[in-house]
């Protein structure tokens, strides 16, 4: 048997130490929980995207009675983008989550679902997207989804 290690580098930033693009992100992200509808959980998140040419596209969460059939905000945002702009690179996320009026102390990474996504766009446009996860104590920066989902499946993996 053999050992395969893995690690992963995230950096955990204070909103002052990112640029003003990234703060002007996560800002977004924070905004777009206004739009999150979520009846069941109380649960609000919302995400921002940035794309190559600086357009800022805004998801977020959508519960539905029929659970399975809801969609997360960094998915409802990552397919508006590709919808709306097919072929601008998409180069930053931001995620951003509340209970009620309170932004959350810890950040909320993406489920496995969304990772997935991410990593679909990411091997789309062949570059790294930026991943910065909200939290009132402090912001995770990951530069790409490797970190957070290092055994990957992507369009090769099928060949």
């Amino acid at each position: 048997m053999r050992e395969y290690k893995i690690e992963a580098v995230v950096h955990i930033c204070e909103m002052a130490e990112l640029s003003e693009a990234d703060r002007k992100l996560v800002e977004a992200a924070k905004q777009a929980t206004e739009g999150s509808y979520a009846p069941y959980s109380k649960f609000l998140v919302g995400a921002a995207v940035r794309l190559e040419d600086g357009t800022i596209v805004l998801g977020a969460n959508q519960e539905n009675a029929a659970f399975p059939s809801g969609l997360c905000a960094e998915r409802t945002a990552l397919f508006a983008a590709n919808a709306q702009y097919p072929r601008q690179p998409v180069v930053a996320l931001a995620i951003a989550a509340r209970k009620g009026r309170c932004f959350l102390a810890k950040p909320v990474p993406p489920c496995g679902a969304c990772r997935q996504v991410i990593s679909g766009v990411e091997d789309r446009f062949g570059q790294p997207i930026r991943i910065l996860l909200h939290g009132t104590d402090g912001v995770l920066v990951s530069e790409g989804i490797g970190p957070l989902l290092p055994l990957r499946f992507v369009d090769g993996d099928m060949r």
